[in-house]
């Protein structure tokens, strides 16, 4: 029989082992070698059997202490109890206590464990059947009948997976006596097992009811009803029901068929839209996924962000995330959807509802502890402006506060950077930045929608960043955190600023890992040009340029920057309809259209990040022909610390002399600028010069930003110390700005976006440079002239000039 099945076994599976080095490692080993399955299963056993004689392998059928023994090189940690009885005897199998009696008899014997775990139908990437859905890979039981169709229907897309091999004296106490020894080896193989499958195909969840009545049953909530009963005069029956509502408002209803369904169905989708989907940095998520409680913290950038991670994710075979999504999105039959595929729902605002929030927490806090990986936008909302948002710290919050009260299993936060070449919701972003009210979302505008799909959207980047670790966070903050008792009641003062370190870690981290796209690169260059319109020439030796400022100073390790060259890029643009060409005699004349230069700054801003210490430097000599070194220091020192807060920027204060010294080594490489070392000056290249053009180009890039800065503050100084708010600062800097766009033909809304004067402002007051009087006025003294000062010093006559002139009239 056993022949027989292997050979049925032989024609029919196709599997795929893991780690692909394993087999190299359990080559030739001096020990006596014994593979552990985790549940009795012949099938499992046949493909073991033949994936070790292929690969040439000890084999499992072989004896494992020589011809004087019937002990075989594998044993079941789990058996059924009988026939028909599917319940699993979970004691210490025979095999293990003989070994255990044979390392007993002879000291000098060394045995070592390798569990090995089949998962059938769990390569995603590789599935053609619907029917495939419902005899994936799970939690329960699994039947002989059931058995028998994973292997007819999922037999092709085979897993397994062989662990390092564990030294089975490694595992043995001090206690006396096989049986208890025998339990405690199980023991500690059930939880390695446990661990694995959470890691491959997601934790054991229960239906989502469980899940409900297991929240609604905490102490916090029942708490938190009783307030909501004296404070609104309920009863306690109206008070259950009505946190009852919140909980199944909130919770998902995650369905691994619906799951696989979903999988082919946006496998479709993504040919549809785009030309590829590019993932950077998979490995991380490897090095992440085993023994820890994963948070993926994305940034937000179009609603496809939800679909694109959990897609990536799955078919590189991990676990779908539990994804924190707006109550907006909770669409009649697609919120239904929405929570089938994993998705749970949170109110924009919930201040003010105890029982709300307290309900909230507690959900996070369940499947936080039954180790299922969550996703959240730290954000708030999409950006309209394709730059970072200021993280909204609610989420991190309970996070951190959950895990502190029950530390279970480790928690890494995973940025997550989205490059997109084109997003769907473009056009609505532009009149949003323009004054138009939001659109809500409706199943209408779903199916309006739907027109996207006959358009090219480019090809989309997924970046994974470099992973944060909670507690190495806690630990800056209190180092004896893990020695405290957390409850509800506890509101340690330095957890808040445990929740913004790691936020801005975040915020960091995702930019570290941007993706830098064609169409980003043209975005960049023909935005700096008054008409969006560069010699194709000059445009390809700037893009060629900009690609090795990126390579000459990296940014991050994990920045990938497209492989096409200067030509390439322009190419690749006309296709995409971002270019148009204009033939002359002297040379051809690439331009941006009007349409495309106003959706081409979303795409600017989504890089601009990258190139914010070269053009700031490159400002320097707009107006100046050479520069001290010193002065330098001084003025990046001065206007650093505004800009790396709008972009998250990644050097510190104390890193930004060494950033700079690099970046004008890197820029005096490419001749952009010239160091006279007898007087300790830097030198931009002579006017004629194609240097000095592309170091005009380069400076555009931040140049916006400088002047915003310099609009507020020439707003403040007019108005006097002591006379003006900071919401009348703000009308007045959004207007004027608006006002600055409409004259000099400015096509970039987010010049004009409250918020990004509103963030100044407020980092003005942080670093003590404004303040509030009692009646709410902003208050200044000499620290803001010296700013002023040093924005005149880098900004051309002609663009103060300017904006003087609206600030006045």
């Amino acid at each position: 029989m056993n022949w027989l099945l292997h050979r049925v076994l032989t024609l029919w599976v196709r599997y795929r082992i893991l780690p692909e080095d394993i087999p190299a490692r359990l080559q030739g080993r001096a020990a006596a070698v014994c593979y552990v399955l985790e549940r009795r299963s012949v099938t499992d056993l046949a493909v073991l059997q033949r994936a070790c004689v292929r690969l040439k392998l000890p084999r499992p059928r072989k004896r494992l202490l020589g011809e004087s023994s019937d002990l075989r090189s594998y044993f079941y940690l789990s058996r059924p109890r009988g026939f028909w009885d599917e319940r699993l005897d979970r004691r210490p199998p025979p095999q293990l206590e003989q070994m255990l009696a044979a390392l007993d008899a002879d000291p000098s014997l060394e045995i070592e464990l390798v569990p090995v775990a089949v998962y059938w139908g769990r390569a995603p990437q590789r599935e053609a059947s619907w029917f495939r859905l419902l005899l994936v890979e799970n939690w329960a039981l699994t039947s002989r009948a059931r058995k028998l169709l994973q292997v007819l229907f999922n037999g092709r897309n085979t897993l397994v997976e062989l662990e390092e091999p564990i030294a089975l004296r490694s595992l043995l106490g001090d206690e006396i006596g096989l049986a208890v020894r025998g339990r405690r080896v199980a023991r500690a193989l059930r939880g390695l097992y446990a661990q694995h499958r959470a890691a491959r195909i997601g934790p054991d969840l229960s239906h989502r009811r469980t899940i409900v009545t297991r929240v609604l049953r905490t102490h916090a909530v029942r708490a938190a009803v009783a307030q909501e009963m004296r404070e609104k005069s309920l009863t306690r029956r109206m008070a259950l029901l009505q946190a009852s509502r919140y909980a199944k408002e909130i919770a998902a209803n995650y369905s691994h068929a619906f799951v696989r369904f979903l999988e082919r169905l946006l496998a479709w989708l993504w040919n549809r839209l785009y030309d590829g989907v590019s993932v950077g940095h998979l490995e991380t998520l490897e090095r992440a996924a085993q023994g820890n409680e994963i948070v993926y913290v994305p940034c937000h950038r179009s609603h496809m962000d939800y679909l694109l991670l959990s897609y990536v994710i799955y078919v590189n075979g991990y676990p779908v995330p539990h994804i924190a999504a707006g109550i907006n999105l909770n669409l009649p039959i697609v919120g239904r959807l929405l929570r089938m595929g994993g998705a749970f729902f949170i109110r924009r605002k919930f201040r003010g509802n105890g029982l709300y929030t307290v309900v909230f927490m507690k959900y996070l806090a369940a499947i936080m502890a039954r180790g299922h990986s969550i996703e959240y936008f730290i954000e708030g909302g999409r950006s309209r402006t394709g730059r970072l948002l200021q993280p909204k710290t609610g989420m991190i919050s309970m996070t951190v506060r959950s895990f502190l009260r029950d530390p279970a299993r480790p928690v890494i936060f995973l940025p997550v950077y989205f490059g997109y070449e084109r997003v769907v919701e473009g056009a609505t972003y532009v009149g949003e930045l323009s004054g138009k009210p939001k659109e809500k979302e409706s199943v209408l505008g779903l199916v309006r929608a739907l027109r996207k799909l006959r358009e090219r959207f480019g090809r989309v980047h997924v970046n994974l960043g470099e992973p944060i670790a909670l507690e190495d966070i806690l630990d800056r903050h209190d180092g004896e955190w893990r020695t405290r008792a957390f409850d509800e009641d506890v509101r340690a003062p330095w957890i808040g600023a445990a929740v913004d370190d790691l936020a801005g870690r975040i915020m960091r981290n995702i930019n570290a890992a941007a993706a830098v796209t064609p169409i980003n690169l043209l975005a960049v260059i023909l935005l700096a040009m008054p008409r969006q319109a560069l010699a194709e020439a000059d445009l390809e030796r700037q893009i060629d340029l900009y690609r090795a400022l990126l390579r000459g100073f990296p940014y991050s390790d994990r920045i990938t920057v497209t492989d096409l060259s200067g030509a390439g890029i322009i190419t690749y643009g006309e296709a995409m309809k971002v270019l148009q060409r204009q033939k002359h005699a002297l040379g051809d004349v690439v331009r941006m259209s009007d349409e495309s230069a106003v959706l081409a700054t979303y795409f600017r801003n989504n890089v601009l990040h990258l190139f914010a210490m070269p053009s700031l430097l490159a400002c320097v000599f707009s107006s100046n022909a050479e520069v001290p070194h010193d002065d330098i220091h001084r003025l990046a020192w001065r206007i650093y610390p505004y800009i790396a807060a709008e972009l998250f920027l990644p050097w510190s204060e104390d890193e930004l002399p060494a950033a700079v010294d690099g970046m004008l080594a890197c820029m005096r490489t490419h001749r952009l600028i010239q160091f006279d070392a007898d007087h300790a000056l830097w030198r931009r290249p002579p006017p004629a010069s194609g240097e000095a053009m592309q170091l005009s180009l380069l400076a555009q890039a931040t140049i916006q930003t400088i002047e915003r800065y310099y609009l507020a503050i020439a707003q403040l100084i007019a108005a006097g110390s002591g006379e003006i708010t900071q919401s009348v600062l703000e009308e007045r800097c959004q207007m004027n700005a608006q006002r600055i766009a409409m004259l000099y033909g400015l096509n970039s809304p987010e010049f004009f976006d409250r918020t990004l004067f509103e963030n100044f402002i407020d980092l003005l007051r942080r670093r003590d440079v404004v303040r509030s009087s009692a009646a709410g006025k902003l208050e200044f003294d000499d620290v803001l002239m010296r700013v002023a000062a040093d924005a005149q010093f880098v900004l051309s006559e002609q663009i103060r000039h300017s904006i003087l002139q609206v600030t006045h009239s």
